[in-house]
């Protein structure tokens, strides 16, 4: 599934485009808010839904290739966060559903868990 298709899904609105944001490929989707939870169970060609808006994330995102973030509930990340994103090229997608409900429009959508 491409991250327009993702963005459709989750009604989301699109904060950060990679340059390689027609290319991007997700076949998985994790939903934590935990970072240990994400380093232990993303594979490759996983997006990330989650909560969290601190800029350690974007070290875990770096070391799992994850190919792009979904902030749920309506999260918004600070600028800081936003320019790091930039900064390695990271797509951004901010929903207003929960995690839970965002989860399963991507399962239903055909995204696997």
């Amino acid at each position: 599934m491409n991250l327009d298709r993702v963005a459709n899904v989750l009604n989301a609105e699109i904060l950060l485009k990679s340059a390689n944001w027609e290319h991007v490929d997700v076949e998985y989707a994790c939903g934590s808010d935990l970072i240990s939870d994400v380093l232990a169970f993303v594979k490759n060609k996983t997006i990330l839904l989650t909560g969290l808006t601190n800029t350690q994330l974007i070290k875990t995102v770096q070391v799992l290739d994850i190919p792009a973030i979904v902030f749920v509930r309506g999260k918004r990340p600070s600028e800081e966060f936003i320019e790091a994103a930039k900064q390695i090229g990271l797509p951004i997608l901010l929903t207003n559903y929960t995690m839970y409900v965002a989860c399963g429009l991507l399962y239903k959508a055909g995204l696997k868990g």
